[in-house]
């Protein structure tokens, strides 16, 4: 076993797929399949599954990434000590719902880099994405809610994958609607004042449930309703088209407090909003970094921290 091989692997890993890491590792394809091979034999473990969809890591190859890393990370300060190498740039991914608090947090975290060199990567997608691209190590943390409605389903899944989900903070239910909306002036709204008006979520793919809806609660039934990737076209449908989606109700300064308002749902359920990470991998300073913005941003909005 060589760095040069756990290079390879770091590398594949980072990259998703064996054609894409040969490039940027200038080594043919068929080279590098060939050393990942000979150190699985090596080893006595298979750290990838192949097939025509792609590579993933295994069981025991994300339990060996972790300590390749730590390896090369051990490896990168010998190399700085003894050979005034330049340090190796900071990196950090993260999976996120479409909350507006996550890239708050992120743009916080990225200010605070004193590195020269970092590649940081931010990823709003859908909830089954984050969950597999925490679990096989392409994301060091995601974001994510429970709820009553979702918890059992969302937590076998994670504790299948070998994830750890952390609360953060606990939110009652808010819609976003258009100020011009006839009730933006209500102190809360219910599903039935709704219903005239259309209904906004994020798509969750072909192989999505409920179970994995960003939307906490949605209506029974919805004459007008519209399914959208990300977080801009929302807010534009909010504004243009006067929909309404359900949300934590925190906004920043992407929402525009002149033409979109938050109003409380009258409703008892609520998002147990928290951070998901694989238990086998230890959090680069960058992602602590941002754990630690992403807490004093929330709290800056007014929700209580849970411990």
């Amino acid at each position: 076993m060589t760095l040069l091989q756990l290079k390879y692997i770091v590398k594949i890993v980072e990259c998703g797929s064996m054609n894409e890491a040969s490039h940027e590792l200038y080594v043919s394809q068929p080279a590098l399949s060939s050393s990942v091979k000979e150190l699985e034999n090596e080893l006595g473990i298979e750290i990838f599954t192949r097939s025509s969809q792609g590579i993933a890591l295994t069981v025991d190859g994300a339990e060996f990434l972790t300590y390749a890393r730590q390896v090369l990370d051990q490896a990168s300060l010998l190399e700085e000590r003894y050979k005034n190498a330049k340090p190796r740039k900071q990196l950090c991914s993260v999976s996120t719902q479409h909350y507006m608090f996550a890239v708050e947090a992120f743009v916080e975290m990225i200010n605070s880099t004193k590195s020269d060199e970092y590649e940081f990567t931010i990823r709003e997608t859908r909830t089954k994405d984050i969950i597999n691209q925490v679990a096989n190590m392409l994301s060091e943390i995601g974001i994510i809610y429970l709820s009553d409605f979702n918890k059992d389903v969302i937590g076998k899944i994670l504790r299948e994958k070998h994830l750890e989900f952390h609360p953060l903070f606990r939110a009652p239910l808010h819609v976003f609607i258009s100020r011009n909306n006839p009730l933006a002036g209500k102190k809360k709204v219910t599903m039935d004042d709704l219903k005239p008006f259309p209904f906004i979520q994020y798509e969750q793919g072909e192989e999505g449930s409920f179970f994995f809806a960003e939307e906490a609660v949605w209506p029974e039934y919805s004459p007008k309703q519209i399914n959208v990737t990300d977080r801009a076209t929302i807010l534009n449908f909010i504004i243009g088209l006067n929909g309404y989606t359900v949300c934590t109700g925190i906004d920043n300064g992407d929402l525009n407090n002149e033409k979109i308002v938050t109003v409380p749902l009258d409703t008892d359920e609520t998002m147990l909003v928290g951070w998901i990470t694989n238990e086998r991998a230890k959090l680069s300073k960058a992602a602590e970094t941002y754990l630690e913005k992403l807490k004093s941003v929330v709290s800056s909005h007014g929700y209580n921290l849970i411990d």
